[in-house]
């Protein structure tokens, strides 16, 4: 029997890209024209919040939690989990995190949508990344519009925009609230790399700047203030 270590990631990988990206195609032909909306909605929570409209806060928190009970039962849940088991563990990470969000932002609104700085443009950064970014990796890598990632539709897109959303936020609560997006983020980068996927860099480069802005953002918190 080999030995651990001489396994690569692609040794894991129980579908081919093939399938993969087919499984994507599916998925938007079965929840077509949702897509339409839910970019919109991802637009409007970003308008309202660059406006600081008062009804920022608790209407970001309950459309993102909405969208991740979605994702994780219409995508992981009933599709992803079919070409791969693990995707079955993780639909219920999704659903606690769309429970976190309702509660937090929602119910105790708890999340205030006033940050500036480093952190506010890298959270700008991952948003334009997954409403427009997103979307646009399919064709660029010679694949069909039709198996393009969606924000609201897809998890990757809608981690990375949960992650902008949040870096925008002050909260008490944020350490109970990013944690599971960049999760995701990691996971998803790994599977990618395992396919040769440079899709992956996108997910990797999500996880890399919100954690570089949270510690900035602490690091500026707890920075002594001159009198």
């Amino acid at each position: 029997m080999s030995e651990w270590w001489t396994y690569s990631l692609e040794d894991f990988l129980l579908f081919s890209p093939r399938v993969y990206w087919r499984m994507f195609e599916l998925h938007n032909a079965m929840v077509c024209p949702l897509q339409a909306l839910t970019l919109v909605c991802g637009l409007v929570m970003l308008a309202l919040i660059v406006r600081r409209s008062p009804a920022s806060r608790r209407f970001v928190a309950l459309v993102l939690a909405i969208l991740w009970a979605f994702v994780g039962w219409s995508f992981l849940w009933n599709r992803y989990a079919t070409i791969n088991w693990a995707a079955a563990y993780l639909a219920p990470a999704f659903a606690g995190e769309a429970l976190l969000l309702f509660v937090i932002g929602t119910l105790i609104d708890g999340l205030v949508f006033c940050r500036r700085g480093p952190a506010a443009w890298t959270g700008y950064a991952l948003l334009a990344l997954a409403l427009a970014g997103q979307p646009l990796l399919a064709p660029l890598q010679g694949r069909a519009w039709t198996s393009s990632e969606i924000f609201g539709v897809a998890p990757d897109p809608t981690s990375i925009g949960t992650l902008g959303f949040l870096l925008l936020a002050r909260s008490k609560f944020l350490p109970l609230l990013l944690p599971i997006p960049l999760l995701w983020c990691s996971l998803s980068g790994l599977t990618l790399m395992s396919m040769g996927a440079p899709e992956a860099w996108a997910s990797f480069a999500a996880v890399a700047l919100a954690l570089a802005a949270c510690i900035g953002a602490i690091i500026n918190e707890r920075r002594p203030t001159a009198r």
